[in-house]
């Protein structure tokens, strides 16, 4: 984990308001990746808090199930990457076009 802040289970269920059945989905489904073996070994860093959070709103408010809001953060990551390279590419023609 890359993040310094690490929390346990049921810190983590606190700090996303999520009962420990949900982390278990979301873990199987691939949204958040704890380290160790078994629920009560996990451990979780400040990014998978931020992941849960945004897996946890898209849940509640569009109503989707866990393999739907696992899409949708791959696709929201997705689009957010082509616009940060679009951003680049954009500035790299800016330089060219200046010269």
């Amino acid at each position: 984990m890359s993040n310094t802040l690490v929390v346990d289970m049921q810190e983590f269920c606190q700090v996303v308001d999520m009962p420990v059945a949900y982390v278990i989905e979301i873990v199987e489904h691939g949204i958040v990746e704890p380290q160790g073996q078994k629920p009560d070994e996990w451990l979780f860093d400040t990014y998978s808090l931020s992941i849960a959070k945004r897996a946890a709103k898209l849940h509640r408010d569009l109503e989707m199930e866990w393999d739907g809001v696992a899409l949708a953060l791959n696709l929201l990551d997705e689009l957010e990457q082509v616009r940060a390279e679009n951003r680049m590419l954009k500035q790299r023609l800016g330089r060219f076009l200046q010269d």
